[in-house]
């Protein structure tokens, strides 16, 4: 059987700086190559001393710094951080920390056209891409925008040190997710596929050796090195059933989105694995492993990671809105979606069975 090569591809203009310390030492020299004079800085309340730092390290070209990101970045969070863009008079924003401040930066982008440059704390990824994300009266509304991708991204293994070892497993296995769905989208092409096996089979050897040795900064720097490959992958690609299921839990019932990720992935991958085998072969082939599903559990299991959606607080009578609300949008995917389909996969996340069980 031949398969003929059929694809298109298109790479995103962005920089990426990858070095121990280019938090402080890279980061000025990206906002004068990019011709910025007044930046704001954005950050959380959790890693406001870090960004504090790079705040100092821009020296007159700091124009202030604005702790409010929130996770699932808030509209009225939005506001607050678009109207410090201006009461700044700033003429671009560094976005420091994880996937909150990044969300919240791209916020501020979409609105102003201000250009964005991001130095991650965490593995979401979100920095590749060019998808941005906004949460109101509950519901979580995603999407595609150039303008929120952004123009440098300054990675720099010594800011992930500080990642308690939970969070840094979890958010390790929400960038593997990322890689997983690249292999299967409909936008995917050879280049994608390779990033996508090298993504995940860094992350999961980074992941045990950061387990083992947290101050390491050459795991760290694996684990970094793993997550940039993975959102490259989420920027290029179009997520399906897994990343849809984790915005519904996420948007809708306030699960905390890398621990989402890491119990739904496995489920996710067995419900599709049956419509796209070279797909779930190639996640396998990276993981060592023969059943791909069953190595990301195992994977997440081995690290101590949490194992079911009933653990992160999801009650039972959830699980039948969280699948109607899965089925009832369009998304691509490569196996169809049925109510019932998103429920089997939800009730075994949620109670932690072997995935194999998604398939009856």
């Amino acid at each position: 059987m031949t398969h003929h090569l059929d694809f298109s591809y298109e790479s995103r203009p962005a920089r990426v700086v990858f070095r121990p310390g280019a938090a402080t030492t890279a980061t000025p020299g990206e906002a004068e190559r990019l011709g910025l004079r007044r930046l704001l800085v954005v950050c959380g309340s959790h890693g406001a001393d870090t960004a504090r730092a790079v705040a100092d390290s821009l020296g007159p070209a700091c124009a202030g710094l604005h702790d409010g990101a929130r996770m699932h970045v808030p509209v009225e969070v939005a506001d607050r951080a678009v109207e410090a863009a201006r009461a700044a008079g700033a003429d671009g924003c560094v976005a420091v920390g994880g996937g909150s401040s990044i969300g919240l930066g791209k916020a501020i982008a979409l609105r102003t056209g201000l250009p964005l440059i991001a130095v991650p704390s965490t593995y979401s990824g979100s920095e590749m891409t060019p998808v941005w994300g906004l949460t109101e009266h509950g519901a979580k509304r995603t999407g595609r925008d150039p303008s929120v991708l952004p123009r440098s991204v300054v990675y720099d293994p010594e800011l992930t040190l500080s990642l308690p070892v939970p969070l840094s497993v979890t958010s390790g296995i929400n960038a593997i997710a990322h890689a997983v769905e690249a292999l299967y989208a409909p936008d995917t092409s050879p280049l994608i596929a390779l990033m996508a096996q090298e993504g995940v089979r860094a992350m999961a050897d980074a992941l045990p050796a950061v387990a083992e040795a947290p101050d390491s900064v050459e795991a760290r720097g694996r684990a970094l090195y793993g997550a940039w490959l993975c959102g490259s992958c989420l920027g290029a690609t179009t997520m399906g059933l897994h990343h849809k299921l984790c915005h519904v839990l996420g948007g809708t019932f306030g699960l905390p989105h890398a621990e989402t990720h890491t119990v739904v992935l496995p489920y996710a991958l067995a419900y599709n694995a049956p419509a796209v085998p070279d797909a779930a072969a190639a996640v396998g082939r990276a993981l060592d492993a023969d059943d791909a599903p069953r190595a990301v559990r195992e994977l997440s299991e081995r690290l101590g990671a949490p194992r079911s959606l009933a653990e992160l607080g999801l009650k039972e009578a959830d699980l039948a809105v969280a699948a109607a609300q899965t089925a009832g949008q369009a998304y691509a995917n490569p196996r169809e979606v049925t109510a019932d389909g998103a429920l089997a996969v939800l009730r075994a996340a949620y109670e932690g069975a072997p995935p194999a069980d998604v398939n009856g």
